[in-house]
C-alpha cells in the first residue's frame, strides 16, 4: 500500500468526510449538533415554528446569550429558518430548513433515550462512585 503524505491525506479526508481524522470538518460538525442546545433546539422546533420567546420559555436554563448564539450557528449551517415579519413590534419566527428536519429524528431518538434511560445512568454513577471511594 503505499503511502501518503500530510498533504494528500488532508485531500483524501476533505474528499471523504471522515469524522476519525481531526482535520475533518464532519468532526465539527458532529460537536455542533451534539451540543445539548443545538439538540433541544432542534427537537423544539421539530414541533413546528417558534418565536424566541417561545424557544427561551420552553428551553429552561438556557440564557439568552446561548440561544442566541445557538440559533444563529443554526442558520448558518442551514439547518435552521429565521423569517423577520415586519409588524409593529417585529415578529421573527424559527423553523426547521429540510436539512434541519433530516437530522431531527436522529437527534429526537437521543433525546428520547437520555429520558428513558436516565435511572440507570444515575445507577450506574452510583455504583462507580461507590467503588472508587
Amino acid at each position: 500500500m503505499p503511502t501518503m503524505t500530510a498533504a494528500a491525506a488532508r485531500a483524501a479526508a476533505k474528499s471523504e468526510y471522515d469524522a476519525y481524522l481531526a482535520a475533518c470538518p464532519s468532526r465539527r460538525l458532529l460537536d455542533r449538533v451534539s451540543d445539548k442546545w443545538v439538540s433541544l433546539v432542534l427537537v423544539a422546533l421539530g414541533d413546528g415554528s417558534h418565536r424566541y420567546s417561545e424557544l427561551a420559555r420552553r428551553l429552561a436554563g438556557v440564557s439568552q446569550k446561548m440561544l442566541t448564539q445557538t440559533l444563529r450557528t443554526l442558520e448558518r449551517d442551514g439547518l435552521v429558518d429565521r423569517t423577520v415579519t415586519a409588524a409593529v413590534p417585529v415578529r421573527v419566527d424559527y423553523s426547521l430548513t429540510p436539512l434541519g428536519s433530516s437530522l431531527l429524528p436522529v437527534i429526537r431518538e437521543v433525546k428520547i433515550w437520555a429520558e428513558q434511560h436516565m435511572d440507570s445512568v444515575e445507577a450506574a454513577r452510583a455504583r462507580y462512585d461507590s467503588e472508587q471511594s
